[in-house]
Parts: structure tokens; C-alpha cells; sequence
């Protein structure tokens, strides 16, 4: 059957089970640098050899991943990095001197971060959208606009925002508009932006893709030619690919994504349920699905108390692994964002931030129980 005639689960599933020309089920792992030329002829037109020269140009792994993830996505080009920033880097690349960017308010905090290394040395302009009205955002696009960035839902208030609705009145005013959209949180599982009107897609692979807390990825997908073009100069050129071995992970991982998205959309239900009844929770943010949930509790003292106390979850940076892990934006993941900023959103020092992950939903509900007790 035509790959491209397989559902999602499935492609997920056997992520590249075919694509080892040995007949391997699981596509090994090959651990080389570089690789021999079939002849000097071969090594001048490099459609002559067997694809493969020099690691950071191509590896087994990693072209087989980057396959698989172009297909998961519903695009046709992918790029695997050596991280989700490397990847926003890879995103923004094509962005010239005097051109501007409109993103949405809520995002990331080392997007801003980096939004900003770009307005001071590359005079690249940033402007922001508070997620609600599109015409407010339309009415923000100029002869200048060369890309719009969005995060749905966003991180950490879970905005929510309708992709194709917001793709086809970008392109209604300039079709040269570029739509991004960072789908980190809710994955191809759950939402497809290519699908939708949007022309690239970009993902922090350390997060739910890889799923285990032990690698360090990012991705990138589109379904441009010309775009992927102008991206593959720069992937190569950088240099700031996906290793082997990060790529082989990757790839082991996706097979489970989908059972594993499922998991984490359930236990985060039933978590959500004991917040929204917790008399230290005085509100609970959550997309409906996947795993990712805010809240704010009375107090500071309060999420210091649980910070803590909490013995199943864990105090620790970062989301989407079988592992459930708690933050505070205010104090690390948005640190880097202005403090008017963070005061208009609602990243306060009272709002936790919850990847909910695979353990048993009692176990983690007892845990936030005995972690907000005073006693």
C-alpha cells in the first residue's frame, strides 16, 4: 500500500521499518562521519554516489527520520536540529534586514529572546497580536510583513487559535506572507498546521515527539520547494543538524507517539478535574486535550510549599517526556520576557506550569494532594 494512502498511526508506528535496504525492521543505527566515494566521477556528481558524503550534509538516520516526519506532519521537506531553538533560528533565516514579523503575544520566552538578538543586530522588526480579534492582527500586516508566528496552544496561558481561519485571511491580504506555527504542545497527533493553510511548522523534538527526556532536538517541516531550498542552504551551511545517534532516537520514538498522546490527554483530564476542586487552585488553563496544564495557586508561599513536596513529579525544566514535570514560567521558562509583558499575560509568580506525563493519574493526583497540604 502507497505510504501516502496509510493513516497516521500507522506511519507512526513503523517509522522506518522499511527503509533499511538490509531488510532490518528497526533501521539500525549507523554511527559514521563519512562515507567512501564509489570514484572520482561518483565524487563529482554527487547523484552518482551512494547519498551519503559527510555527516552533516546527510546521514542514514537522519534522512530517514526527516522522511518520516514530513509525512507526519502532511508536508514534504524536513529538517532535524540539534534543537527546538535551532530550529526557530532555521525558521527565521530567510527573514531579510527591514522586514518585520507579527507573533502572537504568548509564546516561549527564548522566542522573545531571540526576536530581540534579531531587531538589534539584524534590523528585523517584531510586532505582537493578543491572540483574540484576526482582524486585529490582518489590520497589522504591512508591505514590510514578511512572516506571522504563532503557538496554538500557547505557552504557557493555552491560547487557543484557529490556524486555518487566521492562514486564509493572512494569504486573502498578501500571499507572500509566511504563516509559522510552533506545534510543540499538541504534535501532529492532534493538529496538522500544513493542513490548515499554514506554510511551515516547527517543533521543539526534546518535547513530545521524542517523548523520554533524553534527547535534545528540534524540527522543522514545510511544503514549499522554493522555501525548502532556500532552508537547505542554510541547514547545511549552519551546520546545527541532528546527530546520529539523537536522529536514531528520534525515530524509535515516534512510534509511540500516538498511544503516548493519548495517555498523556487522559491523565491530564483527570488532574484537571482535582485542580478545578482544589480550594489552593483559583484557576486551571487547559486546552481540552494533550497533556499540558497551568494553574495558579492563593499564593507564592503556596508553590514554594509544593515545589518542594512534590515526590512523583518532578521540580524540572522542560515538558512532554513519560515523566510528569512541573515549572514556574514567571522564574524560568519566561524569565527572558519583559515584566510588563508577563504582567499582562498572567505569568505570575502564583502560576505553575504541569506536563502531565504517563504515571498512574492517582499517583500524580495524591502527589499534588500531599504537596499543597500544609501539614
Amino acid at each position: 500500500m502507497p505510504k501516502e494512502n496509510l493513516t497516521f498511526d500507522t506511519l507512526a508506528a513503523q517509522a522506518g521499518s522499511h527503509a533499511d535496504p538490509n531488510g532490518a525492521v528497526a533501521f539500525p543505527l549507523y554511527l559514521s562521519s563519512n562515507y567512501r566515494h564509489l570514484s572520482l566521477q561518483a565524487a563529482r556528481n554527487f547523484d552518482a554516489t551512494t547519498g551519503y558524503t559527510y555527516s552533516r550534509l546527510a546521514t542514514p538516520n537522519r534522512r530517514v527520520l526527516e522522511k518520516t516526519l514530513a509525512q507526519l506532519e502532511a508536508g514534504t521537506h524536513a529538517f532535524a536540529l540539534s534543537s527546538g531553538m535551532a530550529a526557530i533560528q532555521l525558521a527565521l533565516s530567510i527573514l531579510k534586514t527591514g522586514e518585520e514579523v507579527i507573533s502572537l503575544d504568548d509564546l516561549y520566552g527564548g522566542d522573545f529572546r531571540y526576536f530581540r538578538y534579531l531587531e538589534s543586530h539584524a534590523g528585523i522588526h517584531f510586532k505582537q497580536w493578543n491572540g483574540e480579534k484576526v482582524a486585529d492582527l490582518i489590520a497589522q500586516i504591512t508591505a514590510k510583513t514578511r512572516l506571522i508566528w504563532l503557538e496554538t496552544p500557547s505557552n504557557p496561558t493555552m491560547k487557543q487559535l484557529d490556524i486555518q481561519t487566521i492562514a486564509n485571511q493572512v494569504h486573502a491580504k498578501n500571499p507572500q506572507v509566511l504563516v509559522a506555527v510552533d506545534n510543540t504542545f499538541l504534535t501532529p497527533v492532534y493538529q496538522r498546521p500544513l493542513t490548515l493553510g499554514a506554510d511551515i511548522v516547527v517543533h521543539s523534538a526534546t518535547k513530545y515527539l521524542s517523548g523520554h527526556n533524553d534527547l535534545l532536538g528540534g524540527v522543522l517541516v514545510c511544503k514549499d520547494d522554493e522555501l525548502a531550498k532556500e532552508y537547505y542552504d542554510y541547514y547545511l551551511t549552519t551546520g546545527d543538524t541532528m546527530s546520529t545517534f539523537d536522529s536514531w532516537l528520534l525515530l524509535r520514538s515516534l512510534k509511540t507517539l500516538s498511544v503516548r498522546m493519548q495517555r498523556h490527554t487522559s491523565n491530564a483530564q483527570a488532574v484537571v478535574e482535582y485542580l478545578k476542586q482544589a480550594p489552593q487552585v483559583t484557576k486551571v488553563l487547559y486546552p481540552g486535550k494533550g497533556g499540558m496544564v497551568s494553574f495558579y495557586l492563593q499564593s507564592e508561599a503556596q508553590v514554594e510549599h509544593l515545589l518542594n513536596h512534590v515526590k512523583v513529579i518532578s521540580f524540572a525544566e522542560s515538558l512532554g517526556g513519560v515523566e510528569s514535570l512541573i515549572t514556574i514560567p514567571y522564574y524560568q521558562t519566561h524569565a527572558d520576557v519583559a515584566e510588563n509583558q508577563r504582567a499582562r499575560l498572567g505569568i505570575t509568580p502564583q502560576l505553575l506550569r504541569l506536563s502531565v506525563g504517563l504515571e498512574d493519574p492517582q499517583d500524580l493526583i495524591a502527589d499534588l494532594e500531599q504537596a499543597l497540604s500544609e501539614k
